[in-house]
């Protein structure tokens, strides 16, 4: 499959997300070879709307029966990078399918971020969630009295960019939560090209496989500390377990952004810097100071997520700490070696990819999109369970 069919209909990895938002009917025909699927797939939802064939068999299907697929219902063709699903669109079309190719294959599908606006607490002017459907990943725009931050900015941090132009607002930092292990972060290039700071905690700059530290430039974080962003003001807590130096930034006492530290549906995993024990009972104290001294009523408000369970009604990711206090078995268990136990028994295997991510978000190798875009293929893997 080599021929390229440029006026083939196309949906852009947006319109899949509108399509699906929407609730409006949709298949997917991934035609990757089916081993390929392990590395991530879309994921829309209906039991019977997902189908995979090879390319090369479904090319020489000629009955839409042999197919699998529904002929009332819309089809998005996707493969890698959009390429051989336009080929395979124009022959599903010429069998009278309503099929369209997925614009940049399924690498398009993962890094596309949607915006959802979240509810501003006092002092705040806008608050924007950026959620990356493909991979569970969450960033945020805050935006006070005409400045603003961003905290988890991925590489492609067009959609959040977008919006701050859109806000009016000068850019005054960005910031991460930890050093991220599934996906590269924009935040380094964002502080570059506008010339603010980027926040970081300072035992987060070391690649934790050998202790090499990092070639980037960052503004250190300590605990304690706060961000100033117009009216508001972010409070500096360190909660190690994840990472060394994860931290949390918590808003007006309002809303905290916890990094992998707290997620909705669990705790972040205290194995991926292969120090699994050690970690966990780091984790473990910052549970115990987080259960002793944060509010029930903050807004919890995650880097990542794992399943649709950590949705809200209105389609954002978030949740009160008092409702995770009271749903998580890991949050109620009150003792350390109970704790410990329990968290290593739910240990899995560290993706290869992570430990290159890592290397590629300290400036210890160099960034190629085209290489990010396919290491960054698949669902994250950073909580537990």
């Amino acid at each position: 499959m080599t021929t390229l069919l440029p006026d083939t209909p196309e949906y852009s990895a947006a319109e899949v997300a509108q399509i699906i938002e929407a609730g409006h009917p949709l298949q997917i025909m991934d035609v990757r070879a089916p081993e390929r699927l392990a590395m991530g797939r879309i994921d829309i939802g209906p039991e019977g709307r997902f189908h995979n064939m090879r390319g090369s068999v479904l090319i020489k299907t000629v009955s839409p029966v042999e197919t699998g697929l529904d002929k009332n219902t819309p089809v998005v063709v996707v493969c890698g990078h959009g390429k051989d699903s336009k080929i395979i669109t124009a022959h599903l079309r010429r069998m009278g399918f309503d099929a369209r190719s997925l614009a940049g294959g399924v690498v398009s599908w993962f890094d596309f971020s949607l915006p959802r606006a979240l509810d501003p607490p006092e002092g705040v002017d806008r608050l924007l969630q950026f959620d990356r459907l493909g991979k569970g990943c969450l960033a945020y725009l805050i935006v006070s009295d005409g400045q603003a931050l961003i905290i988890d900015p991925p590489l492609n941090s067009e959609e959040i960019l977008r919006s701050l132009e859109e806000s009016e607002a000068e850019l005054v930092g960005v910031a991460d939560t930890h050093v991220h292990a599934d996906y590269v972060s924009g935040a380094v290039e964002i502080s570059s090209r506008f010339g603010v700071p980027y926040h970081l905690h300072p035992a987060d700059a070391v690649y934790p496989y050998d202790g090499s530290p990092g070639k980037i430039t960052f503004q250190p974080l300590a605990h304690g500390d706060h961000i100033g962003l117009g009216e508001a003001s972010l409070e500096v807590v360190h909660t190690p377990g994840h990472t060394e130096g994860s931290v949390s930034f918590l808003l007006e006492g309002r809303a905290a952004f916890t990094g992998d530290f707290l997620l909705i549906e669990s705790l972040g995993r205290p194995d991926l810097g292969e120090k699994a024990e050690e970690w966990a009972r780091v984790l473990w104290g910052s549970v115990e100071s987080m259960r002793g001294s944060w509010d029930p009523g903050l807004a919890i408000y995650p880097a990542h997520y794992t399943s649709e369970a950590g949705r809200r009604r209105d389609g954002s990711v978030g949740a009160d700490l008092g409702s995770l206090l009271g749903s998580q078995p890991l949050l109620a268990l009150g003792e350390e070696e109970e704790f410990v136990r329990s968290i290593l028994a739910l240990r899995a295997p560290i993706p290869e990819a992570y430990r290159k991510i890592k290397a590629l978000n300290l400036g210890l190798s160099p960034i190629n999109r085209g290489e990010v875009l396919d290491l960054e293929v698949g669902r994250n893997e950073c909580g537990l369970g």
